[in-house]
């Protein structure tokens, strides 16, 4: 490779575009995506046209420089007309160096507004209305009363405040008190405890900040740009999700051999700001613009990856499984996929005052995507050529919704709610006693 080309990356795997376009061409539009590969291919040939002259004409110079240190050598001097020739082939050069770059510039910004190709096994549909119920866990709890939401069952227990939070910040943002702050505190220390001690992650404390590259790397930018919080003077971003940092604690590295599977978890605040239709899901805590969420995320071979995903999965129902409440997995379709996704699985458990399923994770593959994107590699052996890994993330869970759930399906009918048991010893109490009347 030249080295005036040589920083030239592509996020989908261009020579996978040259030799099957018609395959990509398939997968994105089964994602509802307006395809680009005609443009793609053309500025590609016209890029490869660049280089194949820009070598001939350095060959031809590097053979007429020999012939010029030969005539020197022999006391004799190059015509006039071979030096302005010479100079000609320079200029012609510089001009193919900078059609070059604009052709990979532009062949760059197309590749990086494409999404991930779905993978094979992946449903075909265009909503979520398409997505699949894979399994259901657990039952719903039989109430002798009518429950409550946990926008007023918090309100009542005095743990959460909304009024209070759109006070401080606007609307869809929330302050907790009391038992109600000390809860989410204790899922997130008992979730990255069973992370680490019993699911063989490591834990991380990452920036709530992060440079450009970081979300490029990660797929967040520049497609997103419009539902993240940028700091312009410092030129720095909140993170949507930890998995934008951890995606590139491994940036432009390769990973020795046996160092895969990395798994990592870590709990950040999360910044999004969401646009949905006027009245949905913004009523209570359900769809905030900040939140807290455990993340887990594993550096693979793509020999593993269908594997790790599976278990990733199972260890965000763990989670689930261990809290005790209902849930379902469903496997979405290909027009419902995250933009870096090829293969995704979401975890909703049930929430009785609602009535309503609640998306609290969300495991997803990768494949290369993120990889590519961000040049992390691995050798599978000390002499073997570096090969990309796969990465893959799955919540872990995400609050508030657990919550949600927690306060809805745990509720008694003198207001009152009890704790899941695997958290007494985080919490330090079994029970939000009711707030007496009056």
């Amino acid at each position: 490779m030249n080295s005036w080309n040589g920083s030239f990356v592509n996020m989908l795997s261009l020579e996978l575009i040259r030799t099957d376009p018609d395959l990509v061409r398939r997968a994105l539009e089964s994602r509802g995506e307006g395809s680009s590969l005609s443009a793609v291919l053309e500025l590609d040939t016209q890029r490869r046209g660049a280089l194949s002259q820009g070598d001939e004409l350095r060959a031809h110079r590097n053979q007429v420089s020999r012939e010029v240190g030969r005539l020197r050598s022999a006391g004799q001097e190059a015509s006039a007309e071979v030096i302005r020739e010479m100079r000609q082939v320079g200029d012609q050069v510089s001009q193919l160096e900078e059609q070059v770059r604009s052709l990979e510039q532009q062949i760059h910004e197309i590749l990086f507004s494409l999404p991930n190709l779905p993978l094979p096994d992946v449903p075909q549909g265009s909503t979520e209305e398409d997505n699949v119920v894979v399994r259901q866990w657990g039952e719903h709890r039989v109430f002798d009363f009518t429950p409550l939401p946990h926008w007023d069952l918090g309100e009542q227990l005095g743990i959460i405040d909304i009024a209070r939070g759109a006070k401080l910040s606007g609307s869809r943002f929330y302050t907790m008190f009391g038992a109600g702050a000390k809860l989410e505190r204790a899922l997130i220390s008992w979730m990255l405890d069973l992370h680490t001690q019993e699911h063989g992650y490591t834990e991380v404390m990452l920036p709530a900040l992060v440079k450009k590259e970081s979300l490029e790397g990660a797929g967040n930018l520049p497609k997103f740009a419009d539902l993240l919080y940028h700091d312009e003077e410092d030129d720095l971003w909140l993170v949507p999700t930890a998995e934008v940092p951890i995606t590139n604690l491994h940036r432009d590295e390769i990973l020795p051999p046996g160092s895969l599977p990395c798994s990592y978890v870590a709990c950040t605040p999360c910044f999004r700001r969401e646009k949905v239709a006027a009245g949905r899901d913004t009523r209570g805590i359900k769809r905030v613009l900040q939140f807290n969420k455990v993340e887990m995320y594993k550096l693979v071979t793509p020999e593993s990856s269908e594997e790790e995903l599976e278990k990733l999965l199972d260890n965000a129902e763990d989670v689930c499984r261990r809290l005790q409440l209902p849930y379902r997995v469903l496997q979405l379709c290909t027009g419902d996929l995250g933009f870096q996704s090829a293969k995704t699985y979401d975890i909703e458990v049930w929430s009785a005052g609602c009535q309503e399923w609640l998306e609290v994770s969300s495991c997803s593959t990768c494949t290369d995507f993120q990889a590519r994107r961000a040049h992390i590699r691995y050798r599978p052996s000390a002499q073997a050529r570096p090969q990309l890994v796969h990465t893959l993330n799955g919540s872990g869970l995400a609050l508030p919704r657990v919550v949600i759930a927690i306060l809805e399906n745990y509720q008694e009918a003198d207001g009152s709610v009890r704790i899941p048991e695997v958290l007494h010893p985080y919490t330090g109490f079994t029970t939000i006693p009711a707030v007496p009347s009056g």
